[in-house]
């Protein structure tokens, strides 16, 4: 098919490059435009736009698409189908009215659960047992669009965002060809009124821990935000990322303190429950697995996270 395609961060890339391996057309790829980033706030391309170059594609960037003109560009394409993906802008009536199948979203969660911006991280922290990718035919409204084709995965104890990221993608990627071979046999499901929840946007405040919590929940809030913005606390005054930990059967020995280090290794005591930690990082350093960051880094059992 001749097709848009509409994405900008890593998660979009392999949809890309699973629709240029099967042959399709892709008139013309929209990412949003460059921005400032690294120690000398050059502007830098977005993931997407990076392979769609390196595709040899042709590549838009408009920082709105609300105007006449670029309405006109886009409608000049003569697209069969827009695909979309984590595109980051709104896309206005005419636009989605422009292609002739109109703009098929790949919206990674089980709508209507988890509508907006974070489904992934959101899941991951409600504690969900369940999420997946929905192709959804795209409306105005945010992600109301009813549904072609959906599959789910199991969301395991071992799951952080980084993982879930690339298996919804892949998922997504497979998902989208499948409703492109066969969009005119696909059967439109409207989404129930029931069960609907909005994944806002990830607010860095979230990302303290708070000891005197639950293991669990601190365990998902970890997981839900590794790598990014990245949970965190602070050990003797320094801020340290909690990239991965898990809950541990056992209940804190008596007489220990909230957010007190217990052993063996990195095991702290929670408001309820033991949690381990598996991956911390330090600023300015790489991610590193509980051994390695205990030999650069010792922190004694005794020790009180969270103070500073």
């Amino acid at each position: 098919m001749r097709l848009i395609f509409m994405g900008t961060p890593d998660f979009s890339v392999p949809v890309l490059d699973a629709l240029v391996e099967a042959g399709h057309d892709v008139a013309a790829v929209y990412c949003r435009p460059p921005r400032p980033a690294g120690r000398g706030k050059k502007d830098r391309p977005s993931p997407v736009q990076q392979r769609a170059e390196e595709l040899g594609l042709t590549v838009r960037h408009p920082v709105s698409l609300k105007s006449a003109e670029e309405q006109d560009a886009l409608a000049a394409l003569n697209a069969e189908i827009a695909v979309v993906v984590a595109y980051g802008l709104l896309l206005p009536q005419a636009v989605l009215d422009a292609p002739r199948h109109g703009c098929l979203n790949i919206h990674a969660s089980l709508l209507p659960r988890w509508r907006g911006a974070a489904p992934i991280h959101r899941a991951i922290m409600a504690g969900d047992a369940e999420t997946g990718v929905c192709i959804m035919q795209m409306e105005a409204g945010l992600d109301t669009g009813p549904v072609l084709l959906r599959e789910a995965t199991e969301i395991t104890a071992d799951d952080t965002t980084a993982k879930l990221h690339d298996r919804l993608s892949a998922m997504g990627a497979s998902l989208i060809l499948r409703a492109l071979d066969d969009i005119d046999g696909l059967t439109p499901v409207p989404q129930p009124e029931e069960g609907v929840t909005y994944a806002a946007k990830i607010d860095k405040a979230e990302a303290r821990v708070d000891w005197s919590g639950d293991a669990v929940a601190i365990d998902r809030q970890i997981r839900g935000l590794s790598p990014f913005p990245g949970a965190w606390c602070l050990i003797d005054g320094e801020r340290i990322k909690l990239l991965d930990s898990e809950v541990l059967p056992q209940e804190p020995p008596t007489g220990a303190g909230t957010g007190e280090v217990v052993g063996p290794g990195l095991t702290v005591a929670c408001g309820t429950g033991l949690l381990h930690l598996k991956r911390l990082q330090r600023a300015g350093k790489g991610a590193q697995d509980e051994e390695t960051f205990l030999r650069g880094r010792p922190v004694p059992v005794g020790s009180q996270l969270g103070e500073s």
